[in-house]
């Protein structure tokens, strides 16, 4: 009962409070509940309690244990440990003793035990005891379980989550290492090591490559690059980027897509190979699009009229989810644009017979000469520089950097092709 119904129900029948004086610990009431349902012969119960022995300690001081027995099983209740309940440190329980014949009613504090049966022969949860040698931080942890904010609570589950043993990981290590070696041996891993290192960082964002064809077409597959069903889709979006007007071409190139607008310019030459080019056109541009971007969204290319199947294989090739305020996002990293580049001109190497213009290219995509060149490389192209043409229409090319498909594929000494430092004198 309540304090307030305690105190309503003592003025209904006219009775009066009478002070007991200064309260311990010991004097308080006991309130008892039974776990397993409810007892119907409580007279039939014998109650002892127990107090702790050690009185200075002012944490076990305060601690009872109650035991209720009965002809067919024994209950304990105690106020400390995961046993306890935990309202008896957040409520304060009151019980009134009322003398009928006198009507005064004396009003001790209580405490409230749960008890619960024990069982011969099952085992009992024995609380552990605190590590003397914890560190600052598993205490500071356990202060963070216990009082901390959901936001603390979270980031130490996210930190245990990622936490690895060291000394674990370390022997995991040591012994997969030992087997490769045993496997393998020393100098093969080594000459491996050596092959990966001479490839760069940039190929394994390469298209897929058969160094081996005996055609230029075949060492970067166009089906490998755009499937035939991905082709199809692209038929309307490339017949309307074929029609654009003089108008539209200009935006195009003050975009940033001096490539497209140069194949489109001259579509009306092309012939046969018109819708091809459209076509390649469209997906380049995408691609040139997605590569100055950072963060994208999957509005990404509607308004240009990119089919779905088409967005769906630049998200998933070109950029890489990340989680930002519980949002995943799509985002293109650096290594992402080094790919874009590699399957750009891969692209370019289709619709230019095998020849590239790496100087418009890489002012498109919006990364420097020297990354584009080191695309090039990777990928086998052939370098050049062609002299200066007399034709007046074609000045505005010269002095551009040009990257040809030729048979067997150039390899570059990744070592041999750093410039020396002029000395001071």
């Amino acid at each position: 009962m309540r304090l307030e119904e305690l105190f309503e129900t003592v003025m209904a029948a006219s009775c009066s409070f009478v002070c007991c004086g200064q309260e311990t610990d010991s004097d308080k009431a006991v309130i008892v509940r039974f776990s397993n349902g409810c007892v119907k012969n409580a007279d039939k119960l014998d109650f002892a309690m127990f107090k702790n022995a050690d009185e200075t300690n002012p944490k076990k001081r305060s601690r009872r244990m109650v035991v209720a027995e009965s002809d067919r099983l024994s209950y304990v209740g105690q106020n400390f440990g995961g046993a306890s309940l935990k309202c008896n440190s957040l409520c304060k329980y009151y019980v009134g003793v009322l003398n009928r014949q006198t009507m005064e009613m004396e009003v001790h504090r209580a405490e409230i035990f749960n008890m619960k049966p024990v069982i011969p022969g099952e085992k009992t949860e024995t609380e552990k005891p605190q590590d003397a040698t914890q560190s600052y931080r598993h205490k500071v942890d356990s202060l963070i379980e216990a009082f901390g904010t959901n936001k603390q609570k979270r980031a130490l589950s996210s930190r245990r989550l990622n936490q690895v043993g060291s000394d674990t990981l370390q022997h995991a290590v040591a012994k997969a290492a030992g087997t490769v070696i045993e496997q393998k041996g020393l100098e093969a891993l080594q000459q491996e090591v050596a092959d990966t290192e001479s490839q760069g960082a940039v190929a394994s964002h390469l298209p897929p490559c058969d160094p081996e064809a005996d055609n230029p077409e075949d060492v970067y597959p166009f089906d490998l690059l755009l499937t035939p069903v991905e082709f199809a889709a692209l038929e309307e979006a490339g017949a309307k980027l074929a029609a654009s007007t003089p108008e539209e071409l200009q935006n195009l190139k003050d975009g940033g897509c001096l490539c497209v607008a140069k194949y489109l310019e001259d579509i009306a030459t092309a012939g046969e190979a018109a819708d091809r080019t459209s076509r390649c056109a469209f997906y380049l541009l995408m691609l040139l699009k997605l590569a100055r971007q950072r963060s994208v969204t999957f509005k990404f290319g509607k308004d240009e009229g990119c089919p779905r199947i088409i967005q769906t294989k630049l998200f998933r090739t070109f950029t890489v989810e990340t989680f930002n305020n519980g949002r995943v996002q799509n985002v293109v990293s650096t290594s992402m644009r080094s790919k874009l580049a590699a399957y750009s001109l891969a692209l370019l190497l289709h619709m230019g017979r095998m020849t590239v213009d790496l100087s418009l290219l890489h002012r498109d995509l919006g990364i420097t000469e020297a990354k584009m060149i080191e695309v090039a490389k990777s990928m086998g192209l052939a370098l050049k520089k062609p002299a200066r043409s007399k034709d007046k229409e074609a000045v505005e090319f010269d002095g551009h950097k040009q990257a040809s498909l030729v048979l067997p594929l150039v390899k570059y000494d990744q070592f041999g092709e750093r410039r020396k430092r002029k000395k001071m004198h």
